[in-house]
């Protein structure tokens, strides 16, 4: 991206007073940004036409460090009329060379903080490439990286620069890419940034890095060039914590986060492979390969043809998580949920929405002893939660609404049923359940004493907006605090789908 500033903003930015905010945070956007910035050659006229030499002398010092335009567009007779220039008026010409180096598409964009020059382009539609220091401020945060994406308090976002390369973490991906450092070097330098679990003495136990692109991936079949994110480094080493799960979790919601519908990593794939196994659950599919003979493993969050009707509502959930189908054809059911159990099984809930809860640096250990808060349910985006519901009311792809009672009388969470079992049977329950349940032994073989429904299911969403219990009885979605599953109709469902600020373009009905 190229940007024409006017001179006014510059010598203001290297004016030996205090900068204004916004002004400083412009710039910085713009460094971080890589944007270049040019000057036109006329605005430097102007300056050396400045009859007040030290001031002539002064600013002229301050804008040779910024690149001039090289041989900018002439604005022709019929445009400088559209703008009622008289050819005399050396001022007016300025302006209208500085707005025709835009329409002409040798600049991106013009900023400036001269009012009438902002009137002109407003009078030849475009003001929508004209901005003000606050617009292009406004404008230009659309194109930073959102990296705020919460996770849990023990998985810590910092810069790969201090990770230590000798930890025996990085000792397979030596092995397996021998330009390893060499490209451990390069993110290092470009300051990029990491998810990481650190186990006991600060050991590595799972890394994740992510990259934005916006290029063609070299591999057969060719993937075209698109804006997609790629898994650089997806490696868990800390076995038995779903942290595997939670990785996709945060890859997913960073894409989102910046607008991205396509995400895929590469891999060397092994005979029995753990990875493969885990990301194929969610919807990656082996593309092709690179002339490395690595595999390309692609997804895409959306469906573009949104009359998709399929056969298995539950197919989509799993091919194209997080989307998922919500049609007529499945039911929405709110299931009430003891915010003990949903601060088990929704743990980043807790500190989404709390910022005075939010606990830095502890260890899955620490999680547990001081929340009390079995993590491993938490982490996994696949979840277990057992009902005295019947069975046959269920059935997979059915949409699942999580009410959280006593405190927040709220629905935060929606999710899709992926199997039921109906049990009795305290063994063949844990053989189920695995560690995905938020209960207990002790409390599972209490819950088993009666017939019980065990929901596996797949959480897609936190709602950006709660619906509170006052809404829903508004509403006359429920008739009061609900005790049990309770099924809404689809015209309800579609009242808590926009209140709740559900995303249409992760849905299909």
């Amino acid at each position: 991206m190229r940007i024409l500033f006017d001179t006014n903003i510059l010598i203001y930015r290297e004016d030996y007073r205090e900068l204004p905010s916004e002004v400083a945070e412009l710039f910085k956007l713009i460094n971080t940004l890589g944007i270049s910035l040019v000057i036109h050659p006329l605005s430097i006229q102007e300056i050396e036409n400045d009859p007040n030499e030290e001031r002539r002398k002064i600013n002229l010092s301050k804008i040779s460090t910024y690149p001039i335009l090289d041989q900018p567009p002439a604005p022709k007779r019929n445009f400088l009329n559209s703008l009622n220039i008289k050819p005399n008026n050396r001022h007016d010409l300025i302006d209208a060379n500085l707005l025709y180096t835009v329409k002409a598409n040798a600049v991106d964009y013009l900023i400036t903080e001269d009012k009438k020059l902002y009137r002109r382009a407003e009078r030849i539609n475009l003001d929508n490439r004209v901005f003000n220091i606050n617009e292009a401020l406004n404008f230009l945060k659309n194109f930073l990286v959102k990296e705020d994406i919460p996770a849990p308090p023990y998985i810590e976002y910092i810069p790969v620069y201090k990770l230590d390369l000798e930890d025996p973490f990085f000792d397979s991906l030596k092995k397996e890419y021998k330009d390893f450092r060499e490209w451990w070097a390069k993110i290092s330098r470009a300051g990029r940034k990491a998810w990481v679990y650190f186990c006991n003495e600060n050991k590595i136990g799972a890394l994740l890095i992510l990259k934005i692109e916006n290029e063609p991936v070299d591999c057969s079949p060719p993937l075209p060039k698109n804006k997609r994110l790629k898994i650089c480094t997806f490696k868990v080493d800390f076995l038995g914590y779903k942290i595997g799960e939670l990785f996709i979790k945060i890859a997913i919601m960073f894409a989102i986060r910046n607008n991205i519908d396509e995400v895929y990593l590469t891999h060397y794939t092994k005979t029995e492979d753990h990875l493969v196994d885990l990301i194929s659950k969610f919807g990656f599919e082996n593309y092709g390969q690179k002339p490395n003979n690595e595999d390309v493993y692609f997804k895409k969050l959306t469906i573009t043809d949104q009359k998709v009707s399929p056969k298995d509502p539950f197919e989509i959930a799993l091919k194209f998580f997080p989307s998922f189908y919500d049609g007529p054809d499945v039911q929405k059911i709110i299931v009430p949920i003891r915010p003990t159990y949903h601060n088990r099984l929704f743990i980043e809930f807790k500190y989404w929405t709390d910022s005075k809860t939010k606990i830095k640096q502890l260890s899955l250990f620490d999680i547990d002893k001081i929340e009390k808060i079995p993590v491993i349910p938490g982490n996994a985006i696949v979840k277990a939660y057992l009902c005295h519901t019947p069975k046959r009311r269920l059935k997979r792809g059915d949409i699942l609404l999580f009410y959280r009672s006593q405190d927040t009388q709220a629905i935060t969470s929606i999710c899709v049923l992926e199997e039921t079992y109906t049990i009795k049977d305290f063994e063949y329950a844990i053989s189920i359940i695995g560690k995905r349940s938020v209960y207990s032994f002790e409390e599972i073989k209490e819950i088993v004493k009666r017939p019980t429904t065990i929901l596996i299911f797949r959480h897609h969403f936190y709602l950006p907006k709660p619906i509170p219990y006052s809404f829903l009885i508004e509403k006359d979605i429920l008739k009061g605090p609900p005790q049990s599953l309770v099924t809404v109709d689809h015209k309800s469902y579609l009242i808590l789908k926009e209140f709740g600020g559900i995303d249409e373009r992760y849905t299909v009905s």
